[in-house]
């Protein structure tokens, strides 16, 4: 079960005490490209600011605080650039921050205790990180501008080879394996005199499957939803 014990934002709170009191919302902060410099101003200051509509702010900074949102604060989501956008910005920082960094833990992983066992670790993320680029790069090659298409045209391509079902037989959980990469590392694989490795590389799996788990929340809770929506409506406006 998806939980947490931290805080449940809303417009009027400090965005400085909420980003003390769960740092994983500088990453949530970045994804909308919003400086953490944020003073003393609290939540709708901040949306104001940035021009981000602030239920949707909302919507996803309580996602990273523990809590999914409501079925009538979805309802009031209309912004599905802005979700788009957010998404995008988690590829980014997928494929250009968070692998490499995990890339860099496994290699010195194999400088310090070169073994089969270190090998395996390396064939088994990429493997999995291979499937990740995948499921990445048909969000933002294929299904995002759909979405933006019908969001901004309000009209569904009949020449298109597309559709939001086939989007949904695509969608793909891509945690598991992820899950599975750090059980190996804490009840199976022993690599002596490595801790600091171990740690860093556990630590960065561990905020990579936050983050992934996030962006999947968004897909399946907020964003597909939304596009049912205007899908229903051109269809039967």
């Amino acid at each position: 079960m998806y939980q947490s014990r931290q805080t449940y934002i809303t417009a009027n709170i400090k965005m400085a005490e909420l980003i003390k009191e769960n740092p994983k919302l500088l990453l949530f902060l970045e994804h909308f490209n919003i400086d953490f410099t944020v003073s003393d101003k609290n939540v709708s200051q901040v949306c104001g600011e940035n021009n981000i509509p602030e239920p949707l702010f909302l919507a996803f900074a309580n996602l990273y605080n523990g809590f999914i949102p409501k079925q009538e604060d979805i309802a009031n989501l209309r912004n599905i650039s802005a979700i788009i956008f957010f998404l995008n910005n988690t590829h980014h920082f997928y494929k250009t921050e968070k692998y490499p960094e995990i890339k860099n833990h496994i290699k010195k992983l194999q400088e310090k205790a070169p073994n089969k066992e270190v090998e395996l670790i390396e064939q088994f993320f990429n493997d999995y990180f291979d499937e990740v680029l995948e499921h990445l790069d048909y969000e933002d090659d294929i299904a995002f501008p759909y979405f933006l298409m019908l969001f901004e045209k309000k009209q569904i391509s009949h020449d298109s080879s597309f559709s939001v079902k086939e989007y949904r037989e695509h969608h793909t959980d891509i945690e598991t394996k992820l899950a599975d990469l750090k059980n190996l590392l804490l009840k199976h694989i022993h690599i002596p005199n490595v801790l600091s490795l171990k740690r860093k590389l556990l630590l960065s799996l561990f905020e990579l499957e936050f983050d992934l788990r996030i962006h999947a929340l968004i897909e399946e809770k907020i964003l597909l939803p939304l596009i049912d929506k205007v899908e229903y409506n051109i269809l039967n406006g």
